[in-house]
């Protein structure tokens, strides 16, 4: 039978490293971010009264739809293949997950929100002859503006960041693993043997010096190269940030899983309040 796990939190924070790194191990399969999502999305919409046909759906009938919507996507793979299925909306989703999926996990990835911002600017500004859809393929902008975009509830961070300060909070928080960016690059190993442990699956030792991961053609639809790149070794890097002072600053607070009052859960290393390179403007 196959294992359902998740891998949700923050966009720019480490989950396309820690799917490069998963999909090492043959008995995982894990991605950027799959259809499955959106599906769930599109049948619990079917399944609402604005189609008078859901009358004759019990509950019973509603999940052995949505999960099957997972089965037939991931149907191929062998038997006993641990799924780790990546949507930045899964958090927003945890009750449902727990009531498909009793024994799942999801692995929050989390990184300090100016780092996040930092690095989708720098993006955008490398790719100078590009449109990026991230922003409704506006031409126009400024640092200040995509950051309030990026912020907004429904936007790339704050939608991500509402859901995950939900999930925190509500009665499945336990089933959540919250990894900073840092703790993955600078400790690869010893993280992933956490989320193994965390997840219930046997140990597996993966090859953080040859780091495979190709998702051109999906970034380059999305208008932004190198959105979904890995480098080959698993590392940290410290840099300062492109990002005026006053840009960081508004954003700083917004990292509320790194104040132990407010997350539930303890961090993989123990250090949810570190950073990522240094704060000078």
């Amino acid at each position: 039978m196959t294992q359902y796990h998740f891998i949700s939190g923050l966009p720019r924070a480490g989950s396309t490293l820690l799917s490069a790194l998963l999909r090492q191990n043959p008995a995982v399969r894990a991605g950027i971010v799959s259809p499955v999502g959106s599906l769930v999305a599109a049948v619990l919409k079917d399944m609402g009264p604005d189609n008078e046909t859901s009358l004759f759906l019990d509950e019973a009938q509603r999940a052995a739809l949505l999960r099957g919507l997972f089965d037939s996507y991931y149907g191929a793979l062998p038997p006993g293949t641990a799924v780790f299925d990546t949507n930045r909306g899964w958090t927003g989703r945890l009750d449902l997950l727990a009531r498909l999926f009793p024994d799942c996990r999801v692995i929050c990835c989390v990184r300090p929100v100016p780092w996040i911002i930092d690095s989708v600017e720098r993006l955008i500004r490398r790719n100078v002859f590009e449109v990026s859809k991230i922003f409704g393929s506006d031409v126009g902008g400024t640092a200040y503006s995509r950051a309030e975009l990026m912020m907004a509830p429904s936007g790339l961070i704050g939608f991500p960041l509402n859901a995950m300060k939900q999930a925190m909070h509500g009665d499945h928080s336990a089933r959540l693993l919250l990894l900073p960016y840092d703790t993955l690059a600078e400790h690869p190993q010893e993280t992933l043997a956490a989320v193994y442990e965390f997840c219930g699956l046997p140990p597996f030792k993966h090859d953080v010096d040859d780091i495979a991961f190709d998702a051109g053609e999906f970034d380059a639809r999305l208008g932004t190269p190198g959105l979904h790149a890995v480098r080959p070794q698993a590392r940290r890097e410290v840099r300062e940030t492109i990002l005026p002072p006053d840009l960081w600053a508004r954003w700083e607070g917004a990292s509320v899983w790194r104040d132990p009052a407010f997350h539930r859960r303890v961090a993989v290393g123990g250090t949810p309040g570190a950073d990522h390179g240094t704060a000078a403007g």
